[in-house]
């Protein structure tokens, strides 16, 4: 091996290295290829203007980045030889809408993405358009739109339906076909999301067949006591996490309040103040208890199960909560058995594994005499985040719908008819997979920052002078043009990465000028560029914040279909150009339905976004929305962290007047000024902390922002009041 060859080898490895972290972001910054225009022209369909959906995780204020590269086309199996003409079908294989959507998101003929609200029942006329929502929540009042400001999360209750109308129905053919002797009764745990109408519309619809709600606080307790009142009686309240006397009293309280009421036992100390205040209140209680199973789950959700497991109950600890029962005379009050495997649960080998050791510790307390009617299976029912149908994925499951609740049901029938003991009743708290479909987030791209390559700074000759004047800047230089003289790529990039770290160190002690070190990043570029090596990312600005509203993504590295790591393991994603001519650019996050507005907080003080509830109707345009609420303004943001926006008001009131009573001009004059910044403050606290992206006038923009306050509401039948 030749030394020159050598330093070339190893100098090439460490500028790979540092070329990733400048050139080539890793997942996390999900650089994004935008295709070609002579190849990839949008047809008359404009395919696909909406269903550019994807974007990463670079957090600034209120902005997210979609990265997109101007030149590279679509992949080339998209395009076949017959023509290259784009249409639907080929953005939906881009995209892979079928792999994560399906079967509640598509791409539509006319090249946008369409919901499907009932599924694969929907029928061809029922899909809606969902740049026409957008359009409708957009739009100002005058023209007939709900004026409300991006970002907005958008909610169809109808998905919601069916979701819990289809895990109902995988559970009762599951158990019709296995002759199963008993029936499967589900809950919703409120903390995959909270909102009232989600709640309020779970407990409605799944009244038909008793379905209900899961709490682990005092405040989900009140929330779900009060919203079965209104369900079925013989709906579950299950009340998990830690507890206090306070939390056990509300649940007591909700036995005599006719609700099925279970307090599932999360610590042994926590048996001590049910058996004492079950007796005070005179009620007698029903109780769970959660067991940490030896079953884990090693994925990425499995931080909680296993016999190390935060949470529940050891083996020798449920026989101490049996003995004590026993010795109160209230055996018969243990009824339920709950574990958590953990969330996304991959396979449904794992499943059984579970569940089947979960079905023999009931069977044991079945033998030791507890009154046993119910196994909680708990949450880890998963979704197909990437789409790749996988269980060697912790961002997909490799099982349907109608798998996991044959797998379930199998597994603990299989248990109680070796031991000889009556199917129970089987529960679970499937939070993720009924809620996460029924969203989605909305916001706009704003602007975009164009390549290197493309912002390449003008090279002066008379900045690039010191190259020839300084030995070692002058050795560099030279080898660089001598590696462009012999098209000797390889040498190109190392006598780059080697020039500009040389011109960076001179800058950092003084010895060049701003001037200078530009002159020298556009003279690389321009080598770059000339041996086809430039680095061609855009990236594109959007109006969100990552931290408020999409937390998991920051929090648990959690992949959506359209952040961070991209769709089929890409690190790229096709999109348009943004249009220079003031169209706007939407985009969207699926699947965010569950945890995301839980989680989300007020980073930076952006608050959360509007939010609007669309209903399939058979109106001209399918869909009517039923509900609509601007998202928080700025005094709403302050006084959630103690400020008192009308007390800052009138202080900041008050030192306008002051100064313009000093300024001496004319009092007219001191007077309409006045009320001009009195009116800009006014503006500020009471509209949305996000960007006001609409190319009208300032003043038309702020004045249509104020006059869009307020809350939207029509009835359930469709029927919409504000285009009446």
């Amino acid at each position: 091996i030749h030394r020159g060859d050598s330093g070339i080898g190893s100098g090439r490895k460490r500028w790979v290295s540092r070329r990733r972290q400048i050139h080539l972001p890793p997942s996390s910054e999900g650089i994004a290829e935008a295709p070609a225009s002579a190849v990839f022209k949008p047809l008359p369909l404009q395919i696909p203007r909406f269903n550019s959906f994807f974007f990463s995780s670079v957090v600034m204020p209120a902005l997210a980045c979609v990265d997109t590269t101007a030149f590279p086309p679509p992949p080339p199996s998209l395009l076949s030889d017959a023509s290259c003409r784009w249409n639907s079908s080929l953005s939906a294989a881009l995209y892979r809408i079928d792999g994560w959507g399906a079967p509640y998101f598509t791409a539509n003929t006319s090249g946008n993405i369409s919901i499907r609200p009932h599924g694969s029942n929907t029928l061809p006329h029922q899909d809606i358009d969902l740049l026409k929502v957008v359009k409708k929540v957009t739009d100002p009042k005058p023209l007939g739109g709900l004026g409300l400001q991006l970002p907005v999360i958008v909610r169809f209750p109808d998905v919601l339906k069916n979701r819990l109308e289809c895990l109902q129905s995988a559970f009762d053919f599951a158990v019709q076909s296995q002759g199963y002797g008993s029936h499967y009764q589900g809950v919703y745990p409120v903390k995959c999301n909270q909102d009232r109408f989600v709640v309020e519309d779970i407990v409605k619809f799944g009244s038909g067949f008793r379905f209900g709600l899961e709490a682990g606080s005092k405040p989900e307790i009140l929330l779900a006591m009060s919203c079965l009142v209104k369900g079925n009686r013989e709906a579950f309240l299950v009340c998990n996490g830690f507890k206090d006397v306070e939390y056990i009293s509300l649940a007591l309280l909700g036995r005599k309040l006719a609700l099925n009421t279970v307090i599932v036992l999360e610590q042994e100390e926590e048996l001590d103040l049910v058996i004492d205040l079950s007796r005070k209140m005179n009620v007698r209680p029903v109780i769970g208890l959660r067991a940490k199973l030896r079953t884990k789950h090693s994925g990425h959700f499995g931080s909680t199960s296993g016999e190390k497991g935060k949470f529940g109950l050891t083996s020798s600890q449920i026989v101490r909560v049996v003995r004590k029962l026993r010795e109160s005379c209230m055996l018969d009050c243990l009824q339920l058995l709950h574990f958590h495997i953990g969330s996304q649960i991959p396979s449904t080998a794992l499943l059984s594994d579970g569940v089947g050791e979960a079905a023999q510790l009931y069977c044991e307390l079945v033998r030791l005499g507890a009154g046993m009617k119910v196994i909680d299976v708990g949450g880890g029912l998963g979704i197909d985040y990437d789409g790749s149908k996988s269980g060697d994925s912790d961002l997909s499951v490799g099982y349907t719908l109608e798998e996991y609740a044959e797998a379930v049901v199998a597994s603990v029938r299989s248990v109680c008819d070796r031991r000889s003991v009556k199917h129970p009743v089987i529960c679970s708290e499937s939070g993720r997979a009924i809620v996460s479909h029924h969203s989605v987030l909305i916001f706009e791209a704003v602007s975009a920052a164009k390549p290197m390559a493309q912002e390449a700074h003008q090279v002066n000759h008379d900045d690039i002078q010191f190259l020839l004047e300084c030995d070692e800047a002058r050795a560099d230089y030279e080898d660089l043009y001598a590696a462009v003289m012999r098209g000797d790529q390889e040498s190109c990039l190392l006598y780059v990465d080697k020039l500009k770290q040389r011109c960076v160190d001179g800058f950092k002690e003084g010895v060049l000028s701003i001037e200078q070190l530009a002159s020298v990043d556009g003279l690389c570029e321009w080598v770059l560029k000339a041996i086809g090596a430039s680095d061609p990312v855009q990236t594109y600005n959007i109006n969100l914040s990552v931290f408020t509203s999409i937390p998991d993504l920051w929090g648990i590295d959690q992949l959506f279909p359209i952040i961070d790591k991209f769709i089929g393991g890409e690190s790229s994603l096709p999109l348009h150009e943004l249009d220079g001519g003031g169209g706007r650019y939407f985009l969207g996050m699926f699947l965010g339905g569950a945890y995301e507005e839980a989680l989300g907080g007020v980073h930076n003080l952006f608050g959360g976004p509007s939010v609007v509830r669309v209903s399939q109707s058979d109106g001209p345009h399918s869909f009517a929305v039923t509900r609509a609420m601007p998202g928080q303004s700025s005094a709403d943001v302050l006084r959630a962290v103690q400020h008192e926006p009308e007390i800052m008001f009138q202080s900041l009131k008050h030192r306008a007047e002051k100064l313009m009573h000093t300024k001496g001009g004319g009092e007219d004059e001191d007077d309409e000024e006045l009320n001009n910044v009195v009116a800009c403050l006014d503006r500020s606290f009471n509209n949305m902390p996000y960007l006001a992206t609409e190319p009208a006038s300032m003043s038309n923009s702020l004045s249509a922002a104020i006059s869009n306050l307020g809350f939207y509401y029509s009835d359930e039948d469709g029927f919409d009041y504000l285009s009446a």
